[in-house]
């Protein structure tokens, strides 16, 4: 019996196909429509099943006050707390407060060395692979044929597929950038960097890739690659951002997780058929430049 439900609800969705054709900006508006409205209506769905209102809402977070200001005896300005040192052994640099600043510089500084970017392609791919991979390979011909069209290459700013990108960017004559983050094992950032920024938060790093991005092409990896994979689909989905092609390079590595997402993922009603069009996939640098600059017009 659970396997003819499992079927039952499979054949209850249309089966998308991989798409083999360059997906230009209308192409990619109209699917991106049918997959917000796809997932409105799962959520509604799911809203209905929990007896749950759609909209509204009556409880939640309320503006904390400070108890010391009500008490004179006890109370204490904002300038004292910062000039009057206490003698306590904790350091205050690890408060969440001093992390928030952190966060606030780096997003500061992301921006203004950024900022100045027009048009760039975020790569994403396995730091664990050499020169004399084809992927790697593979990557640093898209990356220079993107570069001979006019755009930034933005990368993680690693070995692996993001030297590659990087290096294809210098090949074709475009700007490198490189997105470093701070790990507990050393990460050095590779030597075909134009412009260099470093990080401690990875959601702020994220936020980086996505901002003065066009579009992402995602080469074979690992939890960091897919984690930059399903972070654009799901903004791709909720309409955070749009006309955003979403390319997977190596059809060998990547069909087993389109399959999966289909037969399971949307076969089960957690995701829409348009969900999975937004994906482009294929074995050749020039396909995937040209998934690239089709989304422009």
């Amino acid at each position: 019996m659970p396997n003819r439900v499992h079927q039952s609800r499979r054949s209850a969705h249309k089966q998308p196909r991989v798409n083999h054709a360059v997906l230009d900006r209308a192409a990619l508006h109209q699917i991106q429509s049918r997959a917000i409205g796809q997932a409105r209506a799962r959520a509604a769905e799911g809203q209905q099943a929990a007896a749950k209102p759609a909209r509204g809402r009556r409880t939640g977070a309320v503006v904390k006050v400070d108890d010391a200001i009500r008490d004179p005896d006890q109370a204490m300005t904002e300038d004292q707390r910062l000039l009057d040192r206490p003698h306590v052994e904790e350091d205050f640099r690890r408060s969440d407060s001093w992390r928030v600043m952190r966060i606030s510089s780096e997003l500061v500084e992301g921006i203004d060395a950024l900022g100045n970017v027009k048009r760039a392609v975020s790569i994403f791919g396995s730091a664990r692979v050499s020169p004399r991979d084809r992927y790697y390979k593979a990557a640093r011909q898209t990356a220079k044929l993107l570069a001979q069209a006019d755009y930034t290459i933005i990368t993680g700013g690693g070995p692996g597929i993001m030297e590659a990108a990087n290096r294809g960017a210098r090949d074709g004559g475009g700007r490198s950038i490189g997105c470093n983050i701070e790990l507990p094992f050393e990460q050095a950032a590779n030597p075909y960097i134009d412009t260099l920024v470093n990080f401690r938060y990875f959601f702020v790093r994220k936020t980086m890739f996505i901002k003065y991005s066009s579009a992402f092409i995602i080469f074979p990896g690992g939890f960091g690659t897919l984690d930059e994979l399903l972070e654009a689909l799901t903004l791709i989905q909720t309409g955070k951002i749009s006309h955003f092609p979403v390319v997977l390079f190596g059809r060998s590595y990547w069909t087993g997780l389109y399959d999966w997402l289909r037969d399971c993922v949307l076969a089960d009603g957690k995701i829409g058929a348009a969900d999975l069009e937004l994906l482009q996939i294929t074995d050749d640098p020039e396909f995937a430049a040209a998934a690239v600059v089709a989304a422009k017009h």
